[in-house]
């Protein structure tokens, strides 16, 4: 594996042209279609995000699909959880999405869904990736696959969401929402205004172009959200939406123009759902991942629910969702994974409920977030090294008085705080993470983390 190739259990990512080439695409594509056809299931959906890539490598992986005799659904320029929810529409084997998700513009990637809407497992993907490195079965003259197009797919997908209980549509309409909105000129941009829309509200937009030429680093940081900050200022919205190129990812900016930290994107949602849920003498379950806010556990054990952590990934939250049987869960990321529609991260749908949220509290944005007890994330990178153990054994070392968690990385975590160290699945470095009431507390964990690392 190349600095740059990165290679994970539900797919691969890396530089366009150097790593991730339209071979390797098609080479891998077959591959999933093999083990799709294999399972009794030959017909894989293929969607993608408005990456410059994107065409070529949706004719290379059509291609390969079509190559071990699997037919092909192609969507175009979509949603990762549209793509997700057409494969469980359609009864697909497989989904294969063409995106690098928030990676910067010289990156693509695969990433590989199974037949329950959920990206592949451990299991799954390393079948995947042996029939790719011993050639997948090709097929004969008489047994190619075919190719067709689904046009409504984005339409079903918000149909699904507005019919939602839990989602007061005519409640959101009443209020005439003005809603700014950053699209990163990802697929969001062909998304996301058809929702507003369709939910009565007024839009003010930036970067909807879906032409995959990001005016900004395309992950939805506070940091990278000035630009709609100053938007919501401007045009005087209620409530400012940034989503990343693929659409499972949602950030928040209140209706003073400050962005309030993607953490609480899942923590409205989860505090929309629980509202709404009558006691029945059951707790209900919330499924975050390891490296998800403070704030969230508030929210969860606020409504009642019981609160769990999961590995970081989307797969690991998901299928602990689905085990615990959770009404909410996702990743303090802007990942919102609501069970009820689908178990998979969903901006459209984080983008309903928030709405949903601010429509029937009748408060604003900063008075939601007021009402919660607050903390302040530091996030950080270091170089990965040849072998992480003796750094995880020092943090241990250095702070015995912590409850450590080894399913990810290490997970250092006290009453008020906690300290995260994982190596990243999409980019060669080591992730830092910690959370404490304050950023200088926050700060000093992850600096402990850093000298370590040295």
């Amino acid at each position: 594996m190349s600095d740059t190739l990165m290679i994970s259990v539900s797919g691969m990512r890396g530089h366009v042209g150097t790593d991730l080439t339209p071979e390797l695409v098609a080479r891998h594509a077959a591959a999933l279609g093999a083990w799709a056809r294999a399972n009794g299931r030959p017909l894989v959906v293929l969607g993608r995000d408005a990456r410059t890539s994107g065409p070529m490598f949706a004719h290379a992986a059509t291609a390969g699909l079509m190559s071990v005799g699997v037919d092909v659904i192609g969507l175009g320029i979509v949603p990762t959880p549209t793509v997700q929810l057409a494969v469980e529409h359609h009864g697909a084997g497989a989904g294969l999405i063409l995106t690098a998700s928030h990676n910067p513009i010289e990156w693509n990637a695969l990433k590989f869904v199974g037949p329950d809407g959920i990206f592949l497992d451990a299991d799954a993907g390393a079948t995947v990736r042996r029939l790719a490195d011993e050639g997948p079965p090709r097929a004969a003259w008489n047994g190619i696959g075919s190719a067709r197009s689904d046009p409504d797919a984005i339409a079903r997908h918000l149909d699904l969401i507005l019919a939602l209980p839990v989602i007061d549509v005519e409640a959101i309409r009443r209020r005439r929402f003005h809603v700014a909105l950053d699209c990163v000129r990802g697929a969001g941009g062909g998304t996301i205004p058809l929702l507003l829309e369709r939910l009565g509200c007024r839009m003010s937009g930036i970067n909807l172009e879906t032409d995959g030429h990001f005016p900004r680093p395309p992950e939805p940081l506070p940091e990278n959200l000035g630009e709609l900050g100053r938007l919501v200022q401007d045009s005087g919205a209620d409530v400012g939406f940034a989503v990343d190129p693929d659409v499972d990812r949602l950030a928040i900016v209140d209706e003073a123009g400050r962005p309030i930290g993607e953490d609480y994107t899942l923590a409205l949602a989860v505090r929309a759902v629980l509202d709404q849920r009558t006691a029945d003498g059951t707790p209900p379950a919330v499924v975050v991942n390891l490296s998800t806010s403070l704030v969230v556990e508030d929210a969860a054990r606020a409504g009642g629910a019981r609160f769990l952590r999961a590995a970081v990934g989307e797969a690991n939250v998901a299928r602990a969702i689905r085990d615990e049987g959770a009404v909410i869960g996702g990743e303090g990321n802007g990942g919102v994974m609501y069970p009820a529609l689908h178990i998979g991260r969903d901006a459209p749908l984080g983008v309903a409920l928030i709405l949903h949220q601010l429509a029937r509290s009748g408060a604003t944005v900063s008075e939601l977030v007021a009402a919660a007890p607050r903390y302040e994330i530091v996030k950080a990178k270091g170089p990965r090294g040849p072998a992480l153990a003796p750094l995880y054994a020092a943090l241990r070392e250095r702070f015995p008085d912590a409850e450590p968690d080894t399913r990810d990385g290490l997970r250092l975590a006290w009453p008020d705080r906690w300290l995260h160290v994982r190596p990243s699945g999409t980019e060669p470095i080591v992730r830092l993470i910690a959370e404490a009431p304050s950023r200088p507390e926050a700060e000093a964990l992850v600096e402990a983390g850093r000298q370590l690392l040295r």
